[in-house]
């Protein structure tokens, strides 16, 4: 029984502007047939097994031609898959989808075309150019510009478009932008027409050029400006100085490496976005119930004599959450922790706690156990019993400062760290051309797995494909961690919170990327 294809317009490259019915393809897709233009970010969307193909083409090469992914997407979907097709910006500007869909209608295959937002007017608005205006524009025409000059005079009717609207939107058209210019002049455009070619616009290499119809090859060829980009002809181009708006984002232009678990990534992710970075999700920790038969054991012990206990001290997020899991396993509830004062390090654990229904006593000094026992060390007495609930790669420092204080400390390893992820091609190709720019590290256990995660993908020493990241760390103890494994830390945040991650991101940033270390 065949399958069913979905031709998907990803969006211009910014991940978020893909259309949730295109977001939800992708999840639910055997194999994703995908171009140069498609966000690697949407890949992950993709579910466990599911087979990924790259067909991109560069204005050099074509891994495939067109009338071999038109074949590929019908003997997938002949072998019963469903299938995603994702193409950059939307399929039916210029996407070709019209050769694909007539294929696959030819041979009885379903599909549907969903639509994406296309770059011709997606990518001007992000340079700060709404391709229509009251005032200056009430029209808009989008030609592609790909072609040679011969083909151009074949397709182009330049005597009737190049007046025909108020705004010309030139798709693919950077290496002829000379003749481009040049018959639109001969055709009625005034020379001093403004001109806007933006490239790799949403996404983090975006980079603006402007000029004029008569001066603007010139720019071009003394910027080096290479494809892929977008071209806007028309007076809307002048609304640029007042309305740009993503270049003036913290963030802007920074492609920011998050290693951080998935299931906690959301909050530095979404920030990184609202700043106008690019993240680049690449989780190497996953957190999961403890394997080891002696820590279930000690889990269930401790949990069974919780009304012992004069203190509980929770150092991270994932021991509140794995807590709670192990409390509920055990049929027991909050009520059990009675006679114990609760103690947070930092306030995303203690925010943790509140939402299961706990105020803690929180750490206001440094976010880390040397924090706690500073915030807590006249209050704690020798002989009193203290549950530190923690995961397998917790430090051992705390618990041994306690001891030492003869109070009697019951550890209990409610999660395992392991190494997660997928090999990422995407990820190496991005770090060999210097498309990431920072990194970020939020405990030691991402570091070491990181560094696990580039070797097991054939990397023998990481070293020289990170130099020119920008290592930025959540605390001292990652940092160490960082240094120990090579790794130049250049940033690192003054509190270990995201908030205080973001802030010296923000700093480095405004800085001109200078590296400062904030000891």
């Amino acid at each position: 029984m065949a399958g069913k294809v979905f031709l998907v317009g990803a969006g211009p490259g910014d991940a978020r502007l893909i259309t949730v019915k295109g977001w939800e393809s992708i999840g639910k897709a055997d194999a994703v047939v995908y171009d140069r233009l498609a966000s690697p970010r949407l890949l992950k969307l993709m579910k466990p097994g599911a087979v990924k193909i790259y067909v991109g083409k560069r204005p050099d090469r074509h891994t495939m031609k067109q009338e071999e992914i038109n074949q590929l997407l019908v003997d997938l979907a002949l072998e019963g898959k469903v299938v995603v097709r994702l193409k950059g910006g939307d399929p039916t500007i210029f996407g070709r989808v019209g050769e694909e869909a007539e294929l696959l209608h030819k041979n009885g295959i379903p599909f549907e075309i969903v639509p994406g937002v296309t770059a011709a007017i997606s990518v001007p608005a992000y340079a700060g150019i709404p391709v229509t205006h009251r005032d200056y524009a009430s029209s808009i025409s989008i030609i592609t510009g790909h072609e040679s000059p011969d083909k151009l005079d074949r397709s182009i009717q330049w005597d009737k478009v190049t007046n025909a609207t108020g705004t010309l939107v030139f798709m693919m058209g950077v290496a002829k932008i000379g003749y481009i210019s040049e018959q639109l002049i001969r055709h009625g455009r005034p020379a001093s027409t403004p001109v806007a070619l933006v490239r790799w616009g949403t996404r983090a290499e975006q980079d603006t050029i402007t000029g004029t119809l008569e001066d603007i090859e010139a720019k071009v060829i003394a910027a080096n400006f290479q494809p892929p980009a977008v071209i806007v002809v028309g007076d809307v181009v002048n609304q640029r100085e007042q309305l740009k708006w993503a270049e003036v984002l913290p963030l802007f232009g920074k492609r920011i490496l998050v290693t951080r678990a998935r299931s906690q990534a959301s909050e530095l992710v979404n920030r990184i976005e609202e700043l106008g970075g690019e993240p680049y999700e690449f989780p190497v920790i996953e957190t999961v119930m403890p394997s080891c038969e002696s820590s279930k054991q000690s889990v269930k012990d401790a949990l069974h004599a919780l009304n012992t206990f004069d203190w509980v001290f929770f150092t991270s997020v994932n021991g509140v959450e794995f807590f709670f899991r192990h409390l509920e396993n055990e049929g027991k509830d909050i009520r059990s922790l009675h006679r114990a004062r609760i103690a947070a390090v930092g306030p995303s654990t203690a925010e943790a706690l509140r939402k299961h229904g706990i105020a803690p006593e929180v750490v206001k000094g440094p976010f880390q156990a040397e924090g706690m026992l500073e915030a807590f060390e006249s209050e704690l007495k020798a002989g009193q019993n203290v549950l530190i609930p923690h995961g397998d790669l917790a430090r051992s420092w705390l618990p041994e400062q306690l001891r030492e204080r003869g109070l009697h400390v019951t550890e209990a390893i409610i999660y395992d760290t392991i190494l997660a992820g997928e090999d990422d091609d995407e990820l190496l190709k991005l770090l060999e051309e210097g498309g990431i720019h920072a990194v970020t590290f939020t405990s030691s256990s991402t570091v070491k797995n990181f560094m696990k995660m580039l070797k097991r993908m054939g990397v023998e020493d990481p070293l020289p494909l990170l130099k020119g990241v920008e290592v930025a760390c959540i605390g001292p103890v990652t940092a160490k961690t960082a240094e120990a494994a090579g790794l130049e830390v250049t940033l690192m945040a003054k509190e270990a919170t995201m908030t205080s991650l973001i802030d010296v991101l923000c700093e480095w940033k405004r800085a001109g990327s200078v590296s400062a270390v904030n000891n």
